[in-house]
């Protein structure tokens, strides 16, 4: 339901399927046996922007309606924060900053660095 495309390639191998396919492929299997919790490492890496934001939308969307818990590593730094209650920015293997969405939406070296502000 939350990944169209799949029912659309059901018969397909996973690897004939493009990048975002396969990731569409590797998060639904991930969501197949009803996890209370969702990780999620660089889901966006090596897509095209359009395929990458069209993840982040059903990764919102799925937290969203179903309450599941994800934890998300990625460098999309907006995209990440959009539907985070909780973020760490770690530099060179160390938290350097910590806080809820507002808070590191707000902190300057979060907006200049990754933000782009």
């Amino acid at each position: 339901e939350w990944l169209p495309v799949l029912k659309e390639r059901r018969s397909q191998f996973a690897g004939t399927m493009s990048g975002g396919q396969q990731q569409m492929l590797a998060i639904g299997r991930g969501l197949a046996s009803s996890p209370k919790l969702l990780m999620l490492d660089e889901p966006s890496m090596g897509l095209a922007p359009s395929t990458a934001d069209f993840i982040f939308e059903r990764l919102i969307e799925i937290r969203r309606k179903s309450g599941l818990t994800m934890l998300l590593v990625e460098q999309r730094v907006a995209e990440a924060l959009e539907s985070a209650d909780h973020g760490y920015v770690l530099e060179a293997g160390h938290v350097v900053l910590q806080g809820n969405n507002a808070t590191l939406r707000a902190d300057d070296r979060v907006r200049k660095a990754y933000l782009g502000m």
